[in-house]
């Protein structure tokens, strides 16, 4: 199950990157994108959250979840701004993609 995880937040990392290039042009990122940027973080953390109920997980799971955790309530975050119709600080941007890539990365680690 955490192969799978995996491969759904990478997945979504490209959505992001597509998304985090058009916020730092200074452009607003496609709605429909995002969504499904949100949807796949989602049932990623979902698919954490199985794993980690059915115990015996080493403890770098439980570190990426929750450093991806707090990447998604970054998320809720920067899409608070895109209702708004404003464009987020780069900086948010910024942090927001970097503790993912670290989360994702503790959870590849616990793969290999």
């Amino acid at each position: 199950m955490l192969i799978y995880a995996l491969l759904i937040f990478a997945v979504a990392a490209l959505g992001g990157l597509f998304l985090a290039t058009h916020v730092l042009r200074g452009k607003f990122a496609p709605w429909a994108v995002s969504m499904l940027h949100a949807l796949l973080g989602a049932i990623g953390l979902i698919l954490l959250i199985v794993l980690l109920v059915q115990g015996s997980t080493p403890q770098r799971v439980l570190a990426g979840f929750v450093l991806l955790l707090l990447a998604a309530l970054g998320g809720f975050f920067l899409a608070s701004f895109h209702l708004r119709k404003k464009l987020p600080p780069k900086a948010v941007v910024i942090v927001h993609a970097s503790i993912a890539v670290i989360g994702f990365l503790t959870l590849l680690s616990a793969a290999v």
